[in-house]
Order: structure tokens, then C-alpha cells, then sequence
């Protein structure tokens, strides 16, 4: 009974935090979504700044722009 919908899975969505932001909450979201510390994005995400500046910035803009604020 797959269409029952008391045997669906929840459904994730993808947001931008308010309250577990640095700068506009998109690392926090992310880590939420995933269920890993938001430090451990944070840090990846200065690694890949470091390593592929010019695309880290135009993704991390984007997110910024596309994901919902929560």
C-alpha cells in the first residue's frame, strides 16, 4: 500500500537557516538537510574557496538567491 499516504516517507526540503546563520544561512541549510554539523560545511566550503574560488562564489551566490529562507 505505497499510496497510503500514512506510509510516505517525509519530505525534505532544502532551506536557508535564520538561526544557525554566518552570512545568509546557506551552509547552515545545507547542513541541516544533511544532518552534519554545520562547522564541518562551513570548513568544506572554505576548502573549495580556496581550491576553485571563482566557482564556490558563483555556486554559494546562487544558493543564496535560489534556496527559500525558513
Amino acid at each position: 500500500m505505497s499510496g497510503d499516504p500514512q506510509f510516505r516517507a517525509p519530505v525534505k526540503r532544502l532551506y536557508r537557516t535564520r538561526d544557525d546563520e554566518m552570512i545568509s544561512g546557506v551552509c547552515g541549510g545545507v547542513a541541516r538537510y544533511f544532518g552534519v554539523d554545520p562547522t564541518l560545511v562551513r570548513v568544506g566550503a572554505v576548502i573549495a574557496l580556496v581550491f576553485a574560488f571563482p566557482a564556490t562564489v558563483i555556486g554559494y551566490v546562487l544558493a543564496w538567491a535560489i534556496m527559500p529562507s525558513a
